[in-house]
C-alpha cells in the first residue's frame, strides 16, 4: 500500500508493543534496540509489505520514521529475522488483546455482548505475481509450482472490524474442529452474544459448545446432503427456519479479508513453515493497528469539528476551522452564517 500514515502507524505500534513485551529479553542483551522496537518495526513491515532488506533501506531513508520508533541507528535485516524467529504465539496473541482492548475502550456504552464472526482465508507463500502464476498455468500447461498454502482462520468482531483471536495452518484442511479453540480465544478478549460461520464449520458440537459454554447464538448453515442423512439437534432447527437476515452479516468478514488483502498484504513469505505462520500472525496484528490508528484519527478530526462548530464568529473564521479538519464542504454558506455580502 502507499507510505501514507507511516508515522502514527508507527508510534501506535511502538505503544502496543511497549505494553505486551519487556524491553530486553535478557540482561545480557547488548541494549542497542529493544523488543518492542524491533515488534513495531515488524508490523510495520507486514503494513507496508516490505522485506526484511527493504525495511532496513526505507528505514535509512525516511529520517522522521526512526525518531517515532525511538531509534538511534538503524537495524540490520538480519536483526528483524532473527528477532523473528524468537518471537513466539504468545506475544503476538497478547498484541492482539490488546489492540483489542484500546479498540474496545472507543467503543459506545450501552452495546451489549460482541457479535463475531468466523471463516478462514488463504495467503501465497512467496512473492511471485499470482497472475504470473495463473498465466504459466493454463496457458503452458504447467502445473502449479506448490500444492500447499497457509490457511488464516480468524474470528471477527463484525461491528469494530478487528480481529479478535487467529488461527493459521497449512492448508488445504478442514477447519471445522478448530472453531471451538479459535472462539474460546476470542471469549477471553470480550463476551461474545452470536458467532456466525459457513457451512464448512457445520457440526452439532460446534452448536453445542457456543451455545453452552459461552451462551451465545450460533447460526452455522446446516449442509446438504443425502436424503438418507439424519440430522437432529440445532441443525435441524438450522435445516428449517434458518435465520437467513441475521446470517447476512457474515459477508462483513469477506470485507475485512478485502482490506487486508488490498491494504497490507495477501503473502506470508518465506522458506519455512514456522516463519510463514508468524508472518500471517503478524498481519491480524498489523490490521487491528490500522483499525486503531484510523479510529484514533477521526475520533481526532470529529473532536475538532465540534470545537470549530462552537468557536464560529465570522464567515472567515468558520472557512479556517473547516480547512483545519481537513472537510471540504459545499452548502450555501453566507445563508447558513447569516453574515450576507461581508462574509463568505
Amino acid at each position: 500500500m502507499a507510505e501514507v500514515g507511516l508515522l502514527s502507524f508507527a508510534r501506535i505500534a511502538l505503544q502496543v508493543s511497549r505494553a505486551v513485551l519487556p524491553r530486553y529479553r535478557s540482561r545480557f542483551s547488548k541494549h542497542q534496540f529493544n523488543q518492542p522496537q524491533l515488534l513495531a518495526i515488524l508490523c510495520l513491515m507486514r503494513y507496508e509489505d516490505w522485506t526484511f532488506r527493504e525495511a532496513e533501506v526505507r528505514l535509512g531513508d525516511r529520517r522522521e520514521l526512526r525518531p517515532a520508533l525511538g531509534l538511534v541507528s538503524v537495524p540490520d535485516f538480519t536483526t528483524l529475522y532473527r528477532f523473528l524467529q524468537r518471537l513466539d504465539d504468545v506475544a503476538i496473541d497478547r498484541a492482539v488483546g490488546e489492540t483489542v482492548r484500546r479498540l474496545r475502550g472507543t467503543r459506545r456504552k450501552g452495546r451489549g455482548r460482541a457479535r463475531v464472526a468466523v471463516d478462514a482465508t488463504g495467503l501465497a507463500q512467496g512473492a511471485v505475481s499470482t497472475f504470473f502464476v495463473r498465466r504459466m498455468h493454463h496457458h503452458g500447461q504447467k502445473p502449479l509450482p506448490w500444492r500447499h498454502w497457509l490457511k488464516w482462520v480468524v474470528v471477527v468482531d463484525f461491528d469494530q472490524q478487528c480481529v479478535l483471536s487467529q488461527l493459521v495452518r497449512r492448508g488445504p484442511w478442514n477447519d471445522c474442529t478448530n472453531l471451538p479453540a479459535v472462539v474460546e480465544v476470542a471469549s477471553e478478549q470480550t463476551r461474545i452474544g452470536l458467532v456466525l460461520a459457513d457451512a464448512e464449520f457445520d457440526n452439532e458440537k460446534n452448536h453445542t459448545y457456543i451455545r453452552q459454554q459461552l451462551g451465545a447464538q450460533s447460526v452455522i448453515p446446516a449442509k446438504r446432503g443425502k436424503e438418507t442423512w439424519r440430522i437432529h439437534g440445532v441443525r435441524t432447527e438450522m435445516h428449517r427456519a434458518f435465520p437467513r437476515r441475521l446470517y447476512r452479516r457474515r459477508s462483513l468478514i469477506e470485507s475485512l479479508f478485502s482490506s487486508v488483502k488490498r491494504k497490507l498484504s495477501s503473502r506470508a513469505p518465506d522458506r519455512s513453515l514456522r516463519t510463514q505462520k508468524r508472518q500471517a500472525l503478524l498481519l491480524g496484528v498489523s490490521f487491528n493497528l490500522y483499525r486503531l490508528r484510523h479510529h484514533r484519527l477521526f475520533l481526532r478530526m470529529s473532536t475538532e469539528l465540534g470545537h470549530a462548530w462552537g468557536s464560529i464568529s465570522d464567515g472567515w473564521h468558520f472557512s479556517q476551522c473547516l480547512l483545519q479538519c481537513h472537510f471540504s464542504v459545499s452548502f450555501p454558506r453566507a445563508r447558513l452564517l447569516g453574515c450576507g455580502q461581508s462574509g463568505l
